[in-house]
Protein backbone atom coordinates (compact mmCIF):
# COMPACT_ATOMS: atom_id res chain seq x y z
CA UNK A 1 0.00 0.00 0.00
CA UNK A 2 2.84 2.48 1.11
CA UNK A 3 4.72 1.16 -2.33
CA UNK A 4 1.17 2.33 -4.48
CA UNK A 5 1.38 5.62 -2.81
CA UNK A 6 5.00 6.91 -3.11
CA UNK A 7 5.04 5.95 -7.35
CA UNK A 8 1.30 7.68 -7.11
CA UNK A 9 2.52 10.75 -5.09
CA UNK A 10 5.75 10.71 -7.33
CA UNK A 11 3.78 10.83 -10.81
CA UNK A 12 1.83 13.85 -9.10
CA UNK A 13 5.48 15.63 -8.69
CA UNK A 14 6.25 14.85 -11.67
CA UNK A 15 3.47 16.58 -13.39
CA UNK A 16 3.17 20.02 -11.01
CA UNK A 17 7.35 20.16 -11.84
CA UNK A 18 6.62 20.20 -15.74
CA UNK A 19 3.29 22.63 -15.13
CA UNK A 20 5.06 24.97 -12.73
CA UNK A 21 7.94 25.21 -15.35
CA UNK A 22 5.20 26.33 -17.19
CA UNK A 23 3.71 28.75 -14.95
CA UNK A 24 7.25 30.28 -15.07
CA UNK A 25 7.63 30.57 -18.56
CA UNK A 26 4.73 32.69 -18.57
CA UNK A 27 4.46 34.57 -15.74
CA UNK A 28 7.06 35.86 -12.71
CA UNK A 29 4.34 37.39 -10.46
CA UNK A 30 4.65 35.71 -7.13
CA UNK A 31 1.68 36.04 -6.47
CA UNK A 32 0.12 34.00 -8.78
CA UNK A 33 2.74 31.23 -8.37
CA UNK A 34 2.47 31.24 -4.44
CA UNK A 35 -1.46 30.94 -5.12
CA UNK A 36 -1.10 27.99 -7.58
CA UNK A 37 0.80 25.79 -5.23
CA UNK A 38 -1.54 26.80 -2.38
CA UNK A 39 -4.60 25.59 -4.50
CA UNK A 40 -3.02 22.37 -5.84
CA UNK A 41 -1.71 21.26 -2.36
CA UNK A 42 -5.00 22.13 -0.73
CA UNK A 43 -6.56 19.90 -3.73
CA UNK A 44 -3.96 17.18 -3.33
CA UNK A 45 -4.87 17.39 0.44
CA UNK A 46 -8.15 17.05 0.23
CA UNK A 47 -8.08 14.26 -2.55
CA UNK A 48 -5.24 12.40 -0.47
CA UNK A 49 -7.93 12.29 2.84
CA UNK A 50 -10.85 11.37 0.72
CA UNK A 51 -9.06 8.00 -0.81
CA UNK A 52 -7.69 6.96 2.23
CA UNK A 53 -10.98 6.75 3.92
CA UNK A 54 -13.28 5.93 1.23
CA UNK A 55 -15.08 2.72 1.43
CA UNK A 56 -17.03 0.54 -0.90
CA UNK A 57 -20.70 1.64 0.23
CA UNK A 58 -19.21 5.27 -0.89
CA UNK A 59 -18.78 4.44 -4.39
CA UNK A 60 -22.23 6.10 -5.44
CA UNK A 61 -22.36 8.95 -3.24
CA UNK A 62 -22.01 12.65 -3.19
CA UNK A 63 -18.58 11.99 -1.35
CA UNK A 64 -17.75 9.99 -4.60
CA UNK A 65 -19.17 12.62 -6.71
CA UNK A 66 -16.68 15.73 -5.48
CA UNK A 67 -13.89 13.12 -5.82
CA UNK A 68 -14.43 12.43 -9.34
CA UNK A 69 -15.09 15.99 -10.36
CA UNK A 70 -11.93 16.88 -8.60
CA UNK A 71 -10.26 14.34 -10.89
CA UNK A 72 -11.43 14.91 -13.98
CA UNK A 73 -11.77 19.28 -13.25
CA UNK A 74 -8.25 19.78 -11.68
CA UNK A 75 -6.22 16.54 -12.30
CA UNK A 76 -6.72 14.90 -15.85
CA UNK A 77 -6.22 18.44 -17.82
CA UNK A 78 -2.83 18.95 -16.44
CA UNK A 79 -2.36 15.06 -17.93
CA UNK A 80 -2.80 17.01 -21.35
CA UNK A 81 -0.64 19.74 -20.20
CA UNK A 82 2.19 18.11 -19.89
CA UNK A 83 1.78 15.97 -23.10
CA UNK A 84 2.09 19.71 -24.89
CA UNK A 85 5.27 19.91 -23.03
CA UNK A 86 6.80 16.77 -23.38
CA UNK A 87 6.56 17.25 -27.44
CA UNK A 88 8.99 20.09 -27.02
CA UNK A 89 11.43 18.14 -24.89
CA UNK A 90 11.43 15.56 -27.51
CA UNK A 91 12.24 17.84 -30.29
CA UNK A 92 15.06 19.43 -27.84
CA UNK A 93 16.22 15.98 -26.56
CA UNK A 94 16.47 15.06 -30.51
CA UNK A 95 18.30 18.51 -31.21
CA UNK A 96 20.90 17.74 -28.20
CA UNK A 97 21.34 14.72 -29.53
CA UNK A 98 22.34 15.93 -33.80
CA UNK A 99 24.20 18.70 -31.45
CA UNK A 100 27.25 16.12 -30.70
CA UNK A 101 27.58 15.60 -34.07
CA UNK A 102 27.13 19.05 -35.26
CA UNK A 103 26.99 22.21 -34.03
CA UNK A 104 23.28 23.67 -34.19
CA UNK A 105 20.94 25.61 -31.90
CA UNK A 106 18.63 23.20 -29.54
CA UNK A 107 17.02 25.64 -27.80
CA UNK A 108 13.31 27.73 -29.25
CA UNK A 109 12.38 29.78 -26.49
CA UNK A 110 9.23 31.06 -28.73
CA UNK A 111 8.40 27.29 -29.42
CA UNK A 112 8.28 26.69 -25.82
CA UNK A 113 6.26 29.37 -25.07
CA UNK A 114 3.81 28.63 -27.79
CA UNK A 115 3.42 25.17 -26.38
CA UNK A 116 3.36 26.30 -22.27
CA UNK A 117 0.04 28.69 -23.77
CA UNK A 118 -1.77 25.80 -25.55
CA UNK A 119 -1.27 22.96 -23.03
CA UNK A 120 -2.14 25.66 -20.75
CA UNK A 121 -5.21 26.77 -22.89
CA UNK A 122 -6.39 23.20 -23.27
CA UNK A 123 -6.19 22.29 -19.92
CA UNK A 124 -8.23 24.99 -18.92
CA UNK A 125 -11.12 24.42 -21.58
CA UNK A 126 -11.01 20.76 -20.63
CA UNK A 127 -11.61 21.97 -16.96
CA UNK A 128 -14.45 24.58 -18.18
CA UNK A 129 -16.15 21.75 -19.98
CA UNK A 130 -16.26 19.51 -16.98
CA UNK A 131 -17.26 22.18 -15.14
CA UNK A 132 -20.03 23.16 -17.28
CA UNK A 133 -21.13 19.74 -17.20
CA UNK A 134 -21.97 19.66 -14.04
CA UNK A 135 -23.48 22.66 -13.33
CA UNK A 136 -25.62 22.58 -16.77
CA UNK A 137 -25.06 19.85 -19.01
CA UNK A 138 -26.71 17.29 -16.79
CA UNK A 139 -30.16 19.26 -17.24
CA UNK A 140 -30.01 19.33 -20.87
CA UNK A 141 -32.37 17.13 -21.51
CA UNK A 142 -32.58 16.03 -25.41
CA UNK A 143 -35.47 14.20 -27.19
CA UNK A 144 -34.13 11.93 -29.40
CA UNK A 145 -37.21 10.70 -32.17
CA UNK A 146 -36.67 6.99 -33.59
CA UNK A 147 -38.85 5.42 -36.20
CA UNK A 148 -39.22 2.15 -35.89
CA UNK A 149 -40.48 -0.13 -38.56
CA UNK A 150 -42.19 -3.83 -37.92
CA UNK A 151 -42.68 -6.21 -40.70
CA UNK A 152 -45.40 -7.38 -38.03
CA UNK A 153 -46.99 -4.31 -36.51
CA UNK A 154 -50.92 -4.47 -36.34
CA UNK A 155 -52.46 -1.85 -38.31
CA UNK A 156 -54.32 -0.32 -35.30
CA UNK A 157 -50.04 0.67 -34.22
CA UNK A 158 -48.90 2.27 -36.74
CA UNK A 159 -48.01 5.82 -35.42
CA UNK A 160 -48.10 4.62 -31.76
CA UNK A 161 -45.70 6.60 -29.64
CA UNK A 162 -43.29 5.02 -26.96
CA UNK A 163 -41.46 7.19 -24.89
CA UNK A 164 -38.27 5.57 -23.24
CA UNK A 165 -36.32 6.89 -20.25
CA UNK A 166 -33.55 4.91 -18.52
CA UNK A 167 -30.83 5.52 -15.55
CA UNK A 168 -32.35 8.41 -13.77
CA UNK A 169 -30.25 7.66 -10.85
CA UNK A 170 -32.09 10.25 -8.61
CA UNK A 171 -29.63 9.88 -5.59
CA UNK A 172 -27.45 12.17 -8.01
CA UNK A 173 -29.72 14.89 -7.77
CA UNK A 174 -30.35 17.10 -4.37
CA UNK A 175 -33.71 18.55 -6.02
CA UNK A 176 -36.24 16.99 -7.63
CA UNK A 177 -37.45 20.41 -8.86
CA UNK A 178 -34.73 20.44 -11.19
CA UNK A 179 -36.00 18.46 -13.31
CA UNK A 180 -39.27 19.75 -13.91
CA UNK A 181 -38.23 20.60 -17.08
CA UNK A 182 -37.62 17.32 -18.20
CA UNK A 183 -40.85 15.65 -17.23
CA UNK A 184 -42.26 18.30 -18.90
CA UNK A 185 -40.67 17.69 -21.90
CA UNK A 186 -41.89 13.92 -21.54
CA UNK A 187 -45.22 15.29 -21.79
CA UNK A 188 -44.81 17.50 -24.46
CA UNK A 189 -44.36 14.31 -26.48
CA UNK A 190 -48.19 12.88 -26.10
CA UNK A 191 -46.74 9.39 -25.54
CA UNK A 192 -49.38 6.28 -25.47
CA UNK A 193 -46.69 4.50 -23.43
CA UNK A 194 -43.75 5.23 -21.40
CA UNK A 195 -41.06 2.63 -20.80
CA UNK A 196 -38.59 3.12 -17.99
CA UNK A 197 -35.56 0.97 -18.24
CA UNK A 198 -33.82 0.70 -15.04
CA UNK A 199 -31.41 2.45 -12.42
CA UNK A 200 -33.89 4.84 -10.72
CA UNK A 201 -32.04 4.96 -7.56
CA UNK A 202 -27.95 4.97 -6.89
CA UNK A 203 -27.86 2.78 -3.84
CA UNK A 204 -31.40 2.65 -1.87
CA UNK A 205 -34.74 3.07 -2.38
CA UNK A 206 -35.19 6.18 0.09
CA UNK A 207 -33.57 8.43 -2.63
CA UNK A 208 -36.37 7.89 -4.90
CA UNK A 209 -39.23 9.02 -2.36
CA UNK A 210 -38.58 12.70 -2.81
CA UNK A 211 -38.73 12.59 -6.27
CA UNK A 212 -42.18 10.13 -6.25
CA UNK A 213 -44.37 13.53 -6.42
CA UNK A 214 -42.11 14.77 -9.82
CA UNK A 215 -42.67 11.24 -12.01
CA UNK A 216 -46.50 10.84 -10.87
CA UNK A 217 -46.49 13.91 -13.17
CA UNK A 218 -45.67 11.47 -16.17
CA UNK A 219 -48.50 10.96 -18.45
CA UNK A 220 -49.32 8.26 -20.30
CA UNK A 221 -52.68 6.95 -22.55
CA UNK A 222 -51.58 3.18 -22.15
CA UNK A 223 -49.55 3.22 -18.97
CA UNK A 224 -45.77 3.30 -17.56
CA UNK A 225 -44.25 -0.04 -16.97
CA UNK A 226 -40.94 -0.37 -15.55
CA UNK A 227 -37.50 -2.76 -14.87
CA UNK A 228 -35.01 -3.24 -12.55
CA UNK A 229 -31.44 -2.23 -13.49
CA UNK A 230 -28.17 -3.21 -11.90
CA UNK A 231 -28.28 -0.36 -9.01
CA UNK A 232 -31.97 -0.86 -8.07
CA UNK A 233 -30.98 -4.40 -6.24
CA UNK A 234 -28.41 -2.38 -3.86
CA UNK A 235 -25.60 -4.24 -3.99
CA UNK A 236 -23.21 -1.79 -3.35
CA UNK A 237 -24.26 -1.33 0.41
CA UNK A 238 -23.73 -3.22 3.66
CA UNK A 239 -26.98 -4.67 4.52
CA UNK A 240 -27.11 -6.31 8.20
CA UNK A 241 -28.95 -9.26 6.83
CA UNK A 242 -30.92 -10.50 3.69
CA UNK A 243 -34.19 -9.60 4.55
CA UNK A 244 -33.36 -5.80 5.23
CA UNK A 245 -31.84 -5.92 1.15
CA UNK A 246 -34.82 -7.21 0.07
CA UNK A 247 -37.26 -4.92 2.22
CA UNK A 248 -35.45 -2.44 0.02
CA UNK A 249 -36.09 -3.46 -3.34
CA UNK A 250 -39.73 -3.95 -1.76
CA UNK A 251 -39.59 -0.38 -0.80
CA UNK A 252 -38.23 0.56 -4.20
CA UNK A 253 -41.08 -1.01 -6.42
CA UNK A 254 -43.85 0.16 -4.34
CA UNK A 255 -42.47 3.75 -4.62
CA UNK A 256 -42.04 3.40 -8.11
CA UNK A 257 -45.54 2.20 -7.95
CA UNK A 258 -46.95 5.29 -6.23
CA UNK A 259 -45.04 7.02 -9.17
CA UNK A 260 -47.31 5.22 -11.47
CA UNK A 261 -44.76 2.78 -13.13
CA UNK A 262 -45.95 -1.11 -13.45
CA UNK A 263 -42.79 -2.86 -12.34
CA UNK A 264 -42.48 -6.22 -14.90
CA UNK A 265 -40.35 -8.63 -13.17
CA UNK A 266 -39.78 -11.77 -16.02
CA UNK A 267 -43.29 -11.33 -17.34
CA UNK A 268 -45.42 -9.38 -19.83
CA UNK A 269 -48.38 -7.09 -20.72
CA UNK A 270 -50.42 -6.62 -23.33
CA UNK A 271 -51.56 -3.39 -24.85
CA UNK A 272 -54.48 -3.82 -27.28
CA UNK A 273 -56.05 -1.74 -29.56
CA UNK A 274 -58.98 -2.34 -31.59
CA UNK A 275 -58.54 -6.01 -30.80
CA UNK A 276 -55.05 -5.98 -31.59
CA UNK A 277 -52.05 -6.42 -29.75
CA UNK A 278 -48.63 -5.78 -29.15
CA UNK A 279 -46.51 -7.28 -26.33
CA UNK A 280 -44.29 -5.42 -23.16
CA UNK A 281 -41.85 -7.86 -21.98
CA UNK A 282 -39.71 -7.03 -19.06
CA UNK A 283 -36.74 -9.16 -17.31
CA UNK A 284 -34.95 -7.95 -14.64
CA UNK A 285 -31.23 -7.48 -14.92
CA UNK A 286 -28.83 -9.59 -16.54
CA UNK A 287 -25.50 -8.18 -17.36
CA UNK A 288 -21.57 -9.66 -17.55
CA UNK A 289 -20.28 -10.47 -14.30
CA UNK A 290 -20.00 -9.00 -11.67
CA UNK A 291 -23.80 -7.89 -12.48
CA UNK A 292 -26.33 -9.64 -11.68
CA UNK A 293 -27.92 -12.34 -13.85
CA UNK A 294 -31.44 -12.47 -13.05
CA UNK A 295 -33.14 -11.74 -16.45
CA UNK A 296 -35.47 -14.68 -17.88
CA UNK A 297 -36.27 -14.13 -21.12
CA UNK A 298 -38.21 -17.65 -21.12
CA UNK A 299 -40.29 -16.32 -18.51
CA UNK A 300 -41.35 -12.88 -20.22
CA UNK A 301 -42.38 -14.76 -23.30
CA UNK A 302 -44.65 -17.37 -21.62
CA UNK A 303 -47.97 -17.20 -22.91
CA UNK A 304 -47.02 -15.04 -25.86
CA UNK A 305 -47.66 -15.49 -29.87
CA UNK A 306 -44.30 -16.45 -31.69
CA UNK A 307 -45.86 -13.92 -34.38
CA UNK A 308 -46.75 -11.15 -32.40
CA UNK A 309 -44.81 -8.33 -31.98
CA UNK A 310 -42.57 -7.93 -28.69
CA UNK A 311 -40.97 -5.04 -27.55
CA UNK A 312 -38.34 -6.20 -24.61
CA UNK A 313 -37.31 -4.01 -21.58
CA UNK A 314 -33.64 -5.34 -20.83
CA UNK A 315 -31.56 -2.51 -18.71
CA UNK A 316 -28.07 -3.99 -19.66
CA UNK A 317 -27.39 -3.77 -23.22
CA UNK A 318 -25.17 -7.07 -23.45
CA UNK A 319 -28.37 -9.37 -22.46
CA UNK A 320 -29.09 -8.47 -26.30
CA UNK A 321 -25.97 -10.19 -27.68
CA UNK A 322 -25.38 -13.03 -25.30
CA UNK A 323 -29.21 -14.22 -25.25
CA UNK A 324 -31.98 -11.80 -27.20
CA UNK A 325 -30.58 -12.37 -30.41
CA UNK A 326 -29.85 -16.25 -30.39
CA UNK A 327 -33.24 -16.69 -28.34
CA UNK A 328 -35.19 -18.99 -30.66
CA UNK A 329 -38.37 -16.39 -30.66
CA UNK A 330 -37.69 -13.50 -32.55
CA UNK A 331 -38.22 -10.27 -30.00
CA UNK A 332 -38.61 -7.22 -32.95
CA UNK A 333 -37.11 -4.49 -30.61
CA UNK A 334 -34.93 -4.16 -27.43
CA UNK A 335 -34.87 -1.38 -25.15
CA UNK A 336 -31.84 -1.09 -23.22
CA UNK A 337 -29.59 1.75 -21.26
CA UNK A 338 -26.97 1.12 -18.73
CA UNK A 339 -24.03 2.80 -20.54
CA UNK A 340 -24.78 6.46 -19.91
CA UNK A 341 -22.47 7.35 -22.53
CA UNK A 342 -19.98 7.31 -20.05
CA UNK A 343 -21.57 10.77 -19.72
CA UNK A 344 -18.54 12.00 -21.44
CA UNK A 345 -17.70 11.83 -25.69
CA UNK A 346 -18.85 13.23 -29.07
CA UNK A 347 -21.80 12.46 -29.78
CA UNK A 348 -22.37 14.48 -33.06
CA UNK A 349 -24.59 13.23 -36.51
CA UNK A 350 -21.57 11.54 -37.75
CA UNK A 351 -18.92 11.14 -35.62
CA UNK A 352 -19.96 9.26 -32.47
CA UNK A 353 -16.96 8.41 -29.63
CA UNK A 354 -16.76 7.03 -25.75
CA UNK A 355 -14.63 5.94 -23.58
CA UNK A 356 -17.56 3.72 -22.81
CA UNK A 357 -17.88 2.00 -26.73
CA UNK A 358 -14.63 -0.44 -25.55
CA UNK A 359 -16.57 -1.98 -22.96
CA UNK A 360 -20.10 -1.66 -24.79
CA UNK A 361 -19.61 -1.58 -28.39
CA UNK A 362 -23.39 -1.46 -28.40
CA UNK A 363 -23.31 1.99 -26.41
CA UNK A 364 -25.79 4.41 -27.80
CA UNK A 365 -28.43 4.59 -30.63
CA UNK A 366 -30.39 1.91 -33.00
CA UNK A 367 -28.33 -1.53 -33.63
CA UNK A 368 -29.30 -4.55 -35.77
CA UNK A 369 -28.23 -7.49 -35.89
CA UNK A 370 -29.48 -10.94 -37.06
CA UNK A 371 -32.92 -9.32 -37.89
CA UNK A 372 -33.50 -8.12 -34.45
CA UNK A 373 -33.03 -4.51 -33.20
CA UNK A 374 -31.38 -2.87 -30.24
CA UNK A 375 -31.77 0.65 -28.81
CA UNK A 376 -29.78 1.75 -26.19
CA UNK A 377 -30.58 4.92 -24.20
CA UNK A 378 -27.86 7.64 -23.03
CA UNK A 379 -29.68 7.82 -19.61
CA UNK A 380 -31.88 10.61 -17.61
CA UNK A 381 -29.50 11.21 -14.90
CA UNK A 382 -25.88 10.78 -13.87
CA UNK A 383 -23.93 8.96 -11.83
CA UNK A 384 -20.12 8.99 -10.61
CA UNK A 385 -18.89 12.20 -12.19
CA UNK A 386 -22.09 14.68 -11.73
CA UNK A 387 -22.66 16.16 -15.03
CA UNK A 388 -21.99 15.39 -18.87
CA UNK A 389 -20.07 16.68 -21.50
CA UNK A 390 -20.63 15.94 -25.18
CA UNK A 391 -23.48 12.97 -24.27
CA UNK A 392 -26.98 14.56 -23.47
CA UNK A 393 -29.62 12.96 -21.02
CA UNK A 394 -31.89 11.58 -23.18
CA UNK A 395 -35.56 11.00 -23.77
CA UNK A 396 -36.29 8.74 -26.64
CA UNK A 397 -39.81 9.09 -28.45
CA UNK A 398 -40.37 6.27 -30.45
CA UNK A 399 -42.89 6.15 -33.05
CA UNK A 400 -44.03 2.55 -34.60
CA UNK A 401 -44.31 2.04 -37.90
Amino acid sequence: MQRNFLLIAAVFLFLEAYIYQAIRTLTDNSWIRAGYWILSLAVYGFFAYEVSHFQRSDRSTVRAQIMISLFLVFILPKIFIVLFLLIDDIFRTGGYLIGLTRPTENFFPERRKFLNIMGLGLGGVLSALFIDGITFGKYRHKVRRVRINFTNLPKSFKGYKIIQISDVHSGSFSDPSKLEHAIDLINEQNPDLVLFTGDMVNNIADEFKPFIPLFSKIKAKDGKFAVLGNHDYADYVTWTSLDAKKKNLDTLIDYEKQAGFDMLRNEHRVIEKNGEKIYILGVENWGLKPFPQFGKLDDALKGVPESATKILMSHDPTHFDYVVKKHPIDVHLTLSGHTHGMQFGLDLKNIKWSPVQYRYPKWADLYESEGKMLYVNRGFGVLGYPGRVGVLPEITLFELA
